[in-house]
């Protein structure tokens, strides 16, 4: 029996053109006339700008003109402008502004706020037609013709506008970023003067362990040196663990007393040296109070985005996900996975000439450096703590793939996965791999980072309402239970989740408690 072939419908051809797809301005000249057209050029400063008006064809409607970076002179640049197009009749208008880091924000600002249509030309667009017009004279106005041609050929390219939640998010993201590399380095130099006062004392200690969960900082500050720790011995030292309320093992100090007695001379400068780690370490500690403050207001907007959702991975806290956030902006913006993929350069470099293919080079220079960085954080997490994608990297690793290109393959995997969790608002469903309650999960941060109890409920209330309807019942076990222990303070845990939970569908927490302990018993 012959079976009948499926016809599929064939796509509608649409027509291709030259340049970026958020450059084309083909069509809007074809509608109004290239003579009708204008396109404003600005080469941004630090202070001022230089700016310039022409047609679509490069007639120029007003000369290079310089611009102060204050409210009232942009004011007067737009009135310019706007009776120049109205004198010359240009019915339809774009203004390409350079990047120019943070410079060009200001005038960005001032053409948006003046309803014009504007658009952000890359220096190394500039640059490429600036050189074959001028290739040995760099003037402001020369690079004003470069960033009118680049715009004309279509790589002026439109941003969409982010809301201040994902601003706020971008800015904490890159401050936390910033702390935790001046604490890093703040770590070496204290390593580095302890080594002086206190040869092969930081040794001890395993990784970070010098300055987390351990007793060897309250120790070095209150005995810095192998002498004072000789005369203290372990019962001095035991007594002022005690006297600041921190736990240890009688062994820790015994390794500590055996290094004092073989321990090396230390500088002659010990005195000053302990006097300048001491102060570092003080100034350590308040980076750190700095960043778990940073911290507790990341959490605050990241529930406001469907990223929040992020949390129910495992790999995935809250400063990972605010950080993809910041960077990615609204999952919008988005067409596809490939889309956020293709911003963040998380594919090979290619050359291709005749016969000869080259098709897996190394990642591609031309991307957001920070939209990689930050899925490359969470790759990392993800190969660390997601037994998933952690198998899938010791896979690679048996073929002995190159440890950059499995943290590039994990990483635009996992992009895929952000991708159908935050555009289709669910939850982690993985086979095999449970998932994380989110709102537990949330609450653990809130837990550790010693955030007022008002303020986590209130963020759980947020997260609750980016939260799928069939994982209610999931999320409401581990908060039953966590309401109903008893706490100490002015406000019960339990009284501020009972609204809570009654959204997620649990009236008595009681009920749940019950059907908890049956489940207990039946294993």
């Amino acid at each position: 029996m012959a079976t009948k072939a499926k016809t599929r419908s064939r796509k509608s051809v649409t027509k291709r053109f030259i340049g970026k797809p958020t450059g084309h301005v083909q069509e809007r000249v074809q509608a109004c006339g290239p003579q009708h057209f204008g396109i404003i050029a600005v080469d941004c400063a630090k202070r001022r700008s230089k700016w310039m008006l022409c047609d679509f064809f490069g007639r120029v409607l007003i000369e290079p003109t310089t611009v102060e970076h204050r409210r009232g002179d942009f004011a007067t640049m737009i009135a310019s402008i706007n009776d120049a197009c109205q004198a010359e009749n240009i019915t339809d208008r774009i203004a390409a502004v350079e990047m120019t880091g943070i410079y060009h924000k200001p005038v960005q600002a001032a053409f948006r706020k003046a309803k014009f249509d504007t658009r952000i030309v890359h220096p190394f667009a500039s640059n490429h037609y600036r050189k074959p017009l001028h290739p040995d004279a760099k003037t402001d106005d020369n690079d004003l013709e470069a960033i009118f041609h680049a715009a004309v050929a279509g790589y002026g390219l439109a941003s969409p506008p982010v809301g201040e939640v994902y601003q706020h998010l971008q800015a904490l993201s890159r401050h936390r970023h910033n702390l935790t590399k001046q604490q890093a380095r703040l770590k070496v130099q204290i390593r580095r003067l302890m080594h002086q006062t206190m040869p092969g004392y930081a040794d001890l200690w395993e990784d970070d362990k010098l300055f987390h969960k351990s007793i060897a900082m309250p120790i070095a500050l209150e005995f810095p040196s192998a002498a004072l720790i000789q005369n203290a011995g372990t019962e001095g030292m035991a007594k002022h663990l005690r006297s600041i309320k921190i736990r240890f093992q009688a062994r820790t100090l015994e390794r500590i007393l055996a290094w004092s007695r073989t321990a090396a001379e230390p500088s002659e400068l010990a005195s000053l040296h302990t006097r300048q780690w001491q102060d570092l370490n003080s100034l350590r500690e308040s980076f750190y109070s700095q960043i778990h403050a940073v911290e507790r207001e990341m959490s605050g907007f990241l529930v406001k985005t469907p990223y929040v959702l992020l949390l129910s991975v495992t790999g995935i806290n809250v400063v990972s996900a605010s950080r993809l956030a910041g960077e990615a902006g609204p999952i919008e913006h988005y067409a596809s996975a490939r889309a956020i993929n293709g911003r963040a350069g998380l594919y090979p470099s290619r050359y291709q000439s005749d016969e000869v293919d080259h098709p897996d080079g190394k990642l591609v220079r031309q991307a957001n450096r920070r939209l990689r960085s930050a899925a490359m954080l969470v790759a990392e997490n993800l190969i660390k703590c997601h037994p998933y994608y952690r198998g899938l990297s010791n896979t690679w690793k048996q073929r002995k793939v190159d440890p950059r290109d499995r943290r590039c393959r994990v990483a635009n995997r996992a992009m895929r996965m952000v991708y159908q969790l935050v555009a289709g608002r669910q939850i982690w469903r993985g086979k095999g791999v449970d998932r994380e309650y989110l709102l537990s999960k949330l609450q653990a941060f809130h837990q550790k980072h010693q955030t007022p109890i008002t303020q986590s409920v209130a963020e759980l209330e947020e997260a609750f309402g980016w939260l799928p309807k069939s994982s209610y019942a999931a999320e409401a076990k581990p908060l039953a239970e966590l309401a109903r222990k008893k706490r100490r303070g002015p406000t019960a845990l339990g009284d501020l989740l009972v609204p809570l939970l009654v959204r997620l569908g649990v009236k008595d927490p009681d009920t749940v408690e019950s059907e908890t302990s049956e489940a207990r018993s039946s294993r």
